[in-house]
């Protein structure tokens, strides 16, 4: 069974308008980390860092999954061309200001 990544969010305030950094870890490993912010059910995602060493293991894919199960809305901020291609595959659309949103849809 492979070992399930923890991001640890609780020193994160809620409603605090600055970005923070949280890691990302698998075991007692820290495998990158991500630059976000909270504000209520929504989630402003400005950077994701997978450190060189565990590139392409689908932990960036599991970071904003993990997300996804607690947040209504979750932004990818100022998304570079080249990172285009990834937000879509997770479901997020252009918001057309230069970020790319994903919306929990009722089930």
């Amino acid at each position: 069974m492979k070992e399930k990544l923890n991001i640890k969010m609780e020193n994160i305030k809620q409603g605090d308008s600055s970005y923070c950094w949280v890691n990302i870890e698998l075991g007692s490993a820290r495998v990158g980390k991500v630059r976000i912010k909270k504000i209520y059910s929504q989630l402003i995602i400005k950077n994701i860092n997978i450190f060189s060493e565990f590139e392409n293991r689908g932990y960036a894919r599991q970071t904003v999954d993990l997300f996804k199960e607690t947040a209504r809305e979750i932004i990818a901020d100022r998304v570079r061309d080249t990172a285009k291609g990834f937000w879509e595959k997770m479901g997020f659309f252009d918001a057309g200001d230069g970020n790319f949103r994903w919306v929990h849809k009722a089930r």
